[in-house]
């Protein structure tokens, strides 16, 4: 039987329906061309990349050499640029920014074609070190107001470049669906004195089937109303939004759930297709929208989505932004349970 579930976080809807699983859509990931050679993400070949702006690297090794963990270059096919104007124009009646910002890839690992279940913990944690710098190093200039880092995996989840990489885009503006959601949390912590997202991990616990692993300080569960199949979120009830002021310690523990949590992804999809994306609160006022920010931090949480991309969507989705998910999110967190406790 189907259900339409209304998810509260992002205010919309999501139709579960498991009728539909048998569609023949499934996709896997490929590992493609595993030519080291011409990538120029891999070790050995720094000088065909834009200079680096920061590396985790190995004691002895230089700058744009050799000996790197991870290293954060800017994206040579940049959406926006640090360097464009910081300007808003008006064209008649429309608005137009000139194209300024951020766009950097952290390239993950000098290992070429591994997959993040593939990864070990010390990788995690130089991944999530790495964009904690980058974070605190971005907060210091006051014309960033929002900062998206998301990464993909594989063909259907709009990979381009197979090497294992994770994308940075900070703005001058913060986009509209993104203000939305802020405002919402706002306004449920301002009728309430409540978080959302502590509300909705109380109802987790509570119902307890769609959690996957809880650490000291974190929790991974499939969302109830979850747009894809095996969709996972991970967040904290004690954690503020800034990933850039989380303790050495919470990163280490973090790291130690990610690798868990993939571990287990892996023995129910195999090397699955993904997007992976990190919340981060609202830097700093932007110029064009007028948004809250006396508790941004107090009301926000950071948070981690890993969404598969196994299933396609079509016409409907596009036309109501209305997703149809053919496995329900209880029975996806009971499978990952079922993994981790070995018996699969």
């Amino acid at each position: 039987m189907s259900e339409i579930r209304y998810n509260r976080l992002e205010d919309n809807y999501v139709i579960i329906a498991p009728e539909r699983l048998h569609r023949p859509d499934y996709m896997a990931w490929s590992r493609g061309d595993e030519n080291t050679h011409s990538c120029p993400f891999c070790e050995g070949n720094e000088a065909v990349t834009p200079p680096e702006i920061y590396a985790i690297r190995e004691s002895g090794s230089f700058a744009d050499e050799k000996g790197w963990l991870t290293r954060v270059i800017p994206n040579l096919f940049k959406a926006v640029q640090i360097e464009a104007p910081y300007i808003l124009k008006h064209e008649g009646a429309n608005k137009v920014w000139d194209g300024f910002g951020a766009h950097e890839i952290i390239i993950d690992s000098p290992k070429h074609l591994i997959a993040m279940s593939e990864w070990s913990q010390a990788t995690y944690f130089n991944w999530l070190k790495t964009i904690q710098t980058r974070v605190r190093d971005l907060r210091n200039d006051q014309r960033i107001a929002h900062i998206s880092i998301f990464k993909n995996h594989g063909v259907s989840a709009g990979a381009s470049q197979s090497h294992s990489h994770t994308q940075l885009i900070g703005l001058p503006i913060i986009p509209k669906n993104i203000q939305r959601k802020y405002e919402r949390i706002y306004s449920h912590y301002m009728n309430s004195g409540r978080l959302l997202i502590d509300d909705i991990i109380e109802e987790e616990r509570k119902d307890g089937r769609r959690i996957v692993i809880e650490s000291d300080s974190f929790i991974a569960f499939c969302p109830f109303a979850s747009e894809h199949p095996f969709e996972v979120m991970i967040t904290s009830s004690t954690l503020s939004s800034e990933i850039d002021k989380i303790e050495d310690l919470k990163l280490e523990e973090l790291s130690k759930l990610l690798y868990e949590l993939f571990a287990v992804m892996e023995v129910q999809l195999g090397n699955f297709d993904f997007n992976i994306s990190l919340s981060i609160a609202p830097m700093h006022k932007p110029f064009a929208v007028d948004v809250n920010f006396n508790n941004i931090n107090l009301t926000c949480r950071f948070s981690i989505r890993i969404t598969p991309r196994i299933y396609g969507h079509g016409g409907f989705e596009l036309l109501t932004s209305t997703m149809i998910n053919p496995v329900e999110p209880e029975r996806c967190a009971q499978l990952l349970r079922e993994s981790k406790e070995g018996k699969v």
